[in-house]
């Protein structure tokens, strides 16, 4: 006799009594109370039912009764595993799981597919037995993610994003309160990204993938372009297109990536039949949610940043010109690159940065170089007098500049060139480049994988010594002396663009010109040094 459809609450509890939690009632599964044990089953089954009766008629194709064993016996099996103990956190997705592994298996077994001709359709039963992976090849890195976040990250993130419920929905199903829920929620999205990224890295097929893993996710996070060989990469690498498609979904629905990753077969159709999308304006209220809990956050939880909409990868045989195949091509002959390196010695006050507006003070010093020095200071745009300066990228006409406060981990951008102390940078004769915010502070190549951020400076000799040392070329270049072949660049040349390291190609883009700030009255420009009033000349071709 097919198991009828047990009564179901219209929501299941706001969240307000912990007791109420799925946790708490997979505890009492085993409880020899009188009626306890029986309690919970019921009141697990009326909250995952329906939802896991939905999906047994699209896997099967069928609305037949046949759906309601499959969902029967997909309850029971992982009631069985929640007996012993098994964590009770983000059930719907796991009930929904066993749904589907439940129908492929008897598509599977020819004694049940005989007895029940439901199974045999292809649309149902037989295509699933036949399919090699109910995971779409482009959302394994999702479905890596997803399945490695907390029980209380997967429970908010499925509820939300897939089922498009309240809040108190999922609140209720882990005993939270809504603002708890709110914050775990933020988490959740920021972390199912981070999991994403450290999957790409994981399972990439080649070095050049793991090479260009964070100069695809930063970009795309602050919703900037990505550089021509990372574009040109994509072309050519399935792996890092799908990662691309993606990390470029955080910024809009994530529910169909989820429900894709997790479910594989027939997510799409499951996302139809939520009563949540059915609605625009359930969505809309949704989203107003959404934006609410989310502006109540921003001051201390990061949240992912615009989504980039990759138009540009599905062109096969994308090729930019000057840029070649693979970046481990310039590689080569690039280690005589510091034999022409200019250095400017500053003697700094160690008074750091402390957001006052008061800048540090700074003398001036003797002038040394590593290895053979221009013939003059014009010939490498470099003031008559050695002083601390500002870094201005040649192409974009932007000076490099620190996000946000100066400490060790804070990005790097591109910015309007004025005289706030952020701006100000000294190149040392040891190939440090000193931020004067912070005169224990240095650009850092290798903290971020590629992302120029700010670091400790380290001594020679340390591991990380090369970490935070650069050749500066007499063409203005900045050669990061731990990863050979790259020079210092912005994502794009537009401000808040990110700096990073990326191969060396000689463009204007990679060129910076040393820039002291007018010292006028109230200005952070260092006082009682000859600054030059006007920006110098752009470095030379050599």
């Amino acid at each position: 006799m097919p198991t009828p459809h047990p009564p179901r609450p219209h929501h299941p509890p706001s969240g307000r009594d912990p007791g109420d939690s799925d946790e708490v009632l997979a505890a009492r599964l085993t409880s020899r109370a009188d009626g306890e044990a029986a309690r919970a089953v019921a009141l697990l089954t009326a909250r995952h039912w329906r939802p896991m009766h939905d999906y047994a008629v699209i896997c099967l194709a069928s609305s037949a009764e046949v759906a309601d064993m499959v969902t029967a016996v997909a309850l029971r099996r992982l009631f069985g595993r929640l007996v012993p103990g098994e964590q009770a956190l983000a059930l719907r997705p796991r009930l929904l799981a066993a749904v589907r592994d439940t129908v492929r298996e008897w598509a599977a077994d020819e004694w049940i597919s005989a007895a029940v001709p439901e199974l045999q359709k292809p649309a149902g039963g037989r295509g699933m037995r036949t399919a090699k992976s109910l995971t779409p090849e482009n959302r394994l890195l999702a479905e890596r993610a997803f399945q490695s976040l907390p029980g209380v990250a997967r429970c908010l993130l499925w509820h939300i994003e897939v089922e498009a419920e309240p809040i108190t929905v999922p609140a209720g199903l882990l005993g939270l309160d809504t603002d708890s829920a709110w914050a775990a929620l933020e988490q959740a999205r920021e972390k199912f990204r981070e999991q994403c990224v450290h999957a790409h890295r994981e399972l990439a097929p080649s070095k050049d993938c793991r090479f260009y893993n964070r100069l695809l996710d930063v970009p795309m996070r602050r919703g900037g372009a990505l550089l021509p060989d990372v574009r040109q990469h994509l072309a050519q690498c399935r792996h890092c297109r799908d990662a691309a498609d993606q990390l470029g979904r955080f910024d809009g629905g994530l529910g169909p990536l989820i429900a894709e990753a997790v479910l594989g077969w027939g997510a799409r159709r499951y996302l139809d039949s939520r009563p949540g999308r059915t609605s625009s304006g359930a969505r809309g209220r949704a989203a107003v949610r959404h934006r609410g809990g989310r502006a109540r956050l921003l001051a201390r939880i990061p949240a992912a940043g615009r989504r980039l909409l990759p138009t540009w990868i599905v062109v096969p045989g994308l090729r930019l010109p000057g840029i070649p195949r693979s970046p481990r091509a310039l590689l080569t002959g690039v280690g005589a690159a510091s034999a022409g390196v200019l250095a400017t010695v500053l003697v700094l006050s160690p008074h750091p940065y402390d957001g006052s507006g008061a800048g540090p003070a700074a003398s001036t010093a003797t002038t040394g170089t590593a290895g053979p020095a221009p013939s003059g200071p014009d010939a490498a745009g470099l003031p008559a007098a050695p002083v601390q300066t500002r870094l201005r990228n040649a192409a974009a006409d932007l000076c490099l500049d620190i996000r946000g406060e100066p400490k060790a981990g804070a990005g790097t951008e591109l910015a309007v060139c004025s005289a706030t102390w952020t701006q100000q940078w000294s190149y040392e004769n040891d190939g440090l480049l000193r931020s004067v915010a912070d005169p224990g502070l240095c650009l850092d190549s290798h903290a971020d994988a590629g992302v120029i951020v700010l670091g400790t400076c380290a001594d020679r000799g340390e591991q990380r010594a090369d970490d935070v040392r650069y050749d500066l070329t007499v063409r203005g270049e900045l050669l990061p002396r731990g990863e050979k072949g790259l020079a210092l660049t912005a994502t794009t040349g537009d401000p808040e663009a990110d700096v990073v390291a990326k191969v060396r190609d000689g463009s204007a883009g990679q060129r910076w010109r040393t820039d002291p700030a007018r010292a006028t009255d109230g200005s952070l420009s260092t006082a009682g040094t000859d600054t030059p009033a006007a920006r110098p000349a752009e470095l030379p071709e050599t």
